[in-house]
């Protein structure tokens, strides 16, 4: 999509979250900054919760929080890291660094930042089920040192990833898949504001039914719907939303993989991560899809045997994004 993802112009606020105990809980956080571990499935409204909860609890949220997508660090090189706007000042005259060591400076700088305004700074870790373990130790020790003064938000699909020491140092707040009632609750709410036609029931039923629980997925096949036919009727969402799948996202990743044009393999595979919400092995499963129609004999024979080894890493690793970039980087190997 070109125009702003409705995902982000319709950010909840902290009492619109459609999760009335999720919503509880961070409303009391609101006056007492304790840290947070949201755990929850994909597109279950971690990432908007911490956000909501961030502009509710300071005056100047664009300076007093810090969200840091772990993926932005432990998939990328350390000249990515270095390149990125919000991490640059941060690590200017530090090339010589290791990327560890980057990491925990920016992470380190961050929490010490003395706040704009209010009495201290919340820090989201976004995806932590990334965090090495390594990591987590140090991130143990800035949560020790900084407790004063920042809040850390960790959200993850996996708590059971994060160290216990981690763990205990947060209040647990869980999160549910959202009941169709609630999808439907939220895009009344959005597509009102967007002031387009669309049917009471049926057509935001249908997304609904179509996300199977996934908030962020309604939001943007509502917006897809509404862009294609300018209406979310039932008709349209249909007719949209049956043309709409992950195949053209597949085919472009491999063959930018095949290419060798593995940033470019990477960028959509974060796509379908992220914006799409899938896990690594709904990605996978795609890829087997669509790589039974393009290869044959022994080249479908290796995508299933890289496909199995990777599916066993990512039982066993933390990171899908790295375990399936490895399968991409794999399959350019020949490129």
């Amino acid at each position: 999509m070109d125009a702003p993802l409705w995902t982000e112009t319709h950010a909840p606020e902290l009492a619109e979250l459609p999760q009335d105990d999720a919503r509880e809980y961070l409303e009391r956080a609101v006056e007492e900054p304790i840290n947070l571990l949201l755990q929850g499935p994909p597109g279950s409204g971690k990432t908007a919760a911490a956000r909501a909860l961030a502009r509710e609890a300071h005056e100047d949220p664009d300076n007093d929080f810090v969200e840091i997508n772990v993926a932005d660090f432990f998939a990328r090189t350390k000249t990515e890291i270095k390149n990125d706007p919000r991490f640059e000042h941060f690590l200017v005259g530090r090339s010589s660094m290791s990327k560890r060591d980057m990491i925990n400076h920016v992470l380190k700088e961050s929490a010490s930042y003395a706040p704009v305004s209010g009495g201290y700074t919340t820090i989201l870790l976004d995806n932590a089920e990334d965090v090495r373990e390594d990591f987590q130790q140090a991130l143990r020790r800035i949560m020790e040192q900084h407790h004063r003064t920042t809040q850390f938000i960790v959200a993850t699909r996996q708590p059971t990833k994060l160290i216990p020491p981690i763990r205990s140092r947060c209040f647990p707040v869980s999160f549910r898949s959202p009941s169709s009632e609630e999808i439907v609750t939220v895009l009344e709410r959005i597509v009102a504001e967007e002031g387009v036609a669309y049917d009471d029931d049926d057509g935001l039923e249908f997304v609904a039914g179509y996300a199977n629980g996934n908030l962020r997925q309604a939001i943007l096949a509502a917006q897809t719907t509404v862009e294609d036919a300018g209406e979310l009727t039932m008709s349209a969402a249909y007719e949209t939303l049956g043309e709409v799948g992950l195949d053209d996202e597949i085919e472009s990743m491999l063959d930018d993989a095949e290419a060798g044009d593995f940033t470019d393999a990477r960028s959509t595979l974060d796509e379908l991560l992220v914006d799409e919400g899938l896990d690594g092995g709904e990605v996978l499963d795609e890829i087997l899809r669509i790589g039974r129609k393009r290869y044959q004999g022994e080249r479908l024979a290796r995508l299933h045997r890289l496909a199995a080894d990777i599916d066993f890493e990512m039982h066993e690793g933390t990171s899908d994004r790295i375990h399936v970039s490895h399968l991409l980087a794999e399959l350019g190997r020949d490129a």
